[in-house]
């Protein structure tokens, strides 16, 4: 069963913060709420906890997983930027946006996508998810909460916990965050690519 942690969304508590990156590094599988919709988070380079998340959302292999960073510092480690791109990207972080941009070493090559050696980065404006990355330290392992077959997101913790409650190890209640999952812009190419329309404005962007 999950563990069901109640984290306050402006002051995160601490201790709980703490449960829940230790989890993290044990391993673990968690639902977490961003400034889009819920997500599932894990280390990065925890392969056994990608194919859980693969299993839950029945991805096949074209599926761009996502870096949650916690700053730009941080995101700059593990993408390709020049300086057009660096300039649009960091005007739209932190935020609703996933960017989608060639990877660097640092970025395990399993989860890279198999034909661009590209992977998605994104900065959440979000205090829980803020909180739970200063303390890891890293970069989270990420895919947004969408159930196969549904068109929306989860958006409820206890919905979370109803639903997945023998599949992930922990599921944290913050506050209700939206049903629109990342706005998904492909930088890849050197110019802007809408490959997804979500919470961000792409208009701010391409």
């Amino acid at each position: 069963m999950a563990t069901f942690l109640d984290i306050h969304p402006v002051d995160p508590q601490p201790r709980l913060v703490s449960r829940v990156v230790d989890t993290l590094r044990d391993g673990g599988l968690v639902a977490y709420p961003t400034d889009a919709c819920y997500a599932l988070g894990a280390q990065l380079g925890n392969q056994q906890a990608k194919e859980r998340i693969i299993s839950i959302r029945k991805l096949d292999d074209k599926h761009h997983f996502t870096l949650v960073c916690a700053d730009f510092a941080q995101l700059g480690q593990f993408v390709q930027l020049d300086n057009a791109v660096f300039r649009a990207v960091k005007a739209a972080t932190p935020g609703p946006f996933t960017f989608i941009l060639p990877a660097t070493p640092e970025v395990p090559k399993k989860l890279l996508h198999p034909k661009k050696k590209t992977v998605g980065v994104r900065i959440p404006e979000h205090r829980i998810t803020q909180a739970v990355l200063a303390e890891l330290g890293e970069p989270m392992l990420s895919s947004t909460l969408l159930l196969p077959g549904e068109e929306e997101p989860l958006a409820l913790g206890w919905e979370i916990k109803e639903r997945l409650d023998h599949q992930v190890d922990i599921v944290i209640d913050g506050d209700e965050t939206g049903n629109e999952p990342t706005t998904v812009i492909d930088f890849s190419e050197g110019y802007p690519q809408v490959v997804r329309e979500g919470a961000g404005d792409s208009a701010s962007i391409v």
